[in-house]
């Protein structure tokens, strides 16, 4: 596995290795014991999935609060994403900036979005399947949610061919702005 830090080192971007034949491929999409020796020893005790039916569709930007904070690791399983990682640890130097990555199941990259940033995607394709392991449970009562388009914030999301708007869930649609936001980290 190829471990690359992003421009926020925190947020590291992870090519797992295929290897091919006529068949297909294969490919360990996580080894603990490399993730170690990366400096990444993390224990993960959930499995997630979420499926995307429409091209266009935002989840996110999403976090849980400390005692429930997750790490995340995001990899796609059938489509495309633009994925965001936002750091909201007050205090820190990359304190508001975010990265992005394309994350698409024919590259097989990953993104590991630690403790303290919010984390959200957008469709690039129909029919998105993505999973991510994370290192608590989901706590409904400790998820928090930012504004995806956020001015503040920056973010440049992809503009679609035939999208006019994003699909939002109700919830994400009337979620803060990041200066109203009062629990971050």
């Amino acid at each position: 596995m190829e471990f690359i830090p992003t421009e926020i080192p925190d947020v590291i971007e992870i090519h797992p290795k295929r290897f091919g034949d006529n068949r297909g491929w294969f490919s360990e999409s996580y080894r603990h014991d490399l993730f170690v020796a990366a400096g990444i020893d993390l224990d993960f005790v959930q499995d997630n999935e979420s499926f995307s039916a429409t091209v266009g569709t935002i989840r996110g930007l999403h976090y849980q609060l400390p005692s429930c904070a997750q790490d995340k690791l995001v990899r796609v399983v059938r489509g495309a994403i633009f994925d965001v990682a936002v750091d909201i640890r007050e205090g820190s130097s990359t304190f508001g900036r975010h990265v992005t990555r394309t994350l698409s199941a024919e590259t097989g990259n990953q993104l590991l979005v630690p403790i303290g940033f919010a984390h959200g995607f957008m469709t690039l394709t129909p029919d998105v399947h993505l999973t991510y392991k994370v290192t608590a449970r989901y706590s409904a009562e400790s998820e928090r949610s930012i504004r995806w388009n956020d001015t503040q914030l920056g973010i440049e999301w992809p503009q679609l061919e035939g999208v006019d708007e994003p699909t939002l869930s109700e919830r994400d649609a009337v979620a803060p702005e990041f200066a109203h936001q009062p629990d971050r980290f």
